[in-house]
């Protein structure tokens, strides 16, 4: 009851968490453009603000590419020629993950399909074995995040979500997470135990570590967008 409490406490200042969370695990962010989404966790495997960097900049690949129809499938990003992707964003690292991972679902048919079917299809643990977790750049966050996005109410285990459950376990006299594998369980937990989901308490953790309310809204409008 406390974990439930303490979670809902927090949400009441999160409008459409649910809906968002809903898009993601229908794989529907970025208005379904699994390019997109590739960019998204490439860029965001940076360690940059998300709000303030990412979201802009894939906006602009959006914009640029995609509704222009010269990235629109993991084929077209995969054979894209990185001078060109680099207007965007001039972070060559960045663009070797989004164009080796394109590589692995393209050919495969539907990318949505292949993303789904490759995201249910592995766990956390096999991270370091698996195609993707196995291109240089990808570490479990970023693993995690495209498995969100993939359908899988799962949990990535960055910073941000780590200091959120553990200050939550830690209010509800529970020991707090160690590592990376125990949080994306205790995340999933804690979601159970508060009736929600594990996607749920990771966009809350990316709003709710902003004090400023007005800021919380504007940053859940924005998510609510993409």
């Amino acid at each position: 009851m406390l974990l439930r409490e303490a979670v809902e406490a927090r949400a009441a200042d999160v409008p459409f968490l649910r809906e968002i969370a809903a898009r993601c695990l229908a794989t529907r962010r970025w208005k379904g453009s699994v390019v997109c989404m590739l960019v998204d966790a490439a860029i965001t495997s940076t360690g940059v603000n998300y709000f303030t960097v990412v979201v802009p900049r894939v906006e602009e690949f959006r914009r640029r590419f995609v509704e222009t129809g010269e990235v629109v499938s993991t084929y077209d990003l995969a054979s894209a020629e990185p001078a060109r992707l680099m207007e965007i964003w001039r972070n060559r690292r960045s663009w070797r993950v989004a164009q080796q991972i394109a590589r692995i679902f393209a050919g495969i048919g539907d990318d949505r399909r292949a993303l789904r079917t490759w995201a249910a299809g592995t766990t956390p643990e096999n991270w370091r074995s698996d195609a993707v977790g196995r291109v240089k750049g990808v570490g479990i966050n970023t693993f995690q995040y495209l498995r969100m996005m993939g359908g899988v109410d799962t949990a990535m285990p960055d910073r941000i979500v780590r200091r959120f459950i553990n200050r939550l376990l830690t209010e509800a006299g529970e020991p707090p997470a160690e590592d990376d594998f125990e949080l994306i369980s205790r995340v999933e937990e804690v979601a159970r135990a508060a009736g929600r989901g594990a996607v749920e308490l990771c966009f809350l953790a990316w709003l709710a570590q902003f004090d400023d309310r007005e800021k919380i809204k504007k940053y859940a409008e924005i998510l609510r967008r993409i």
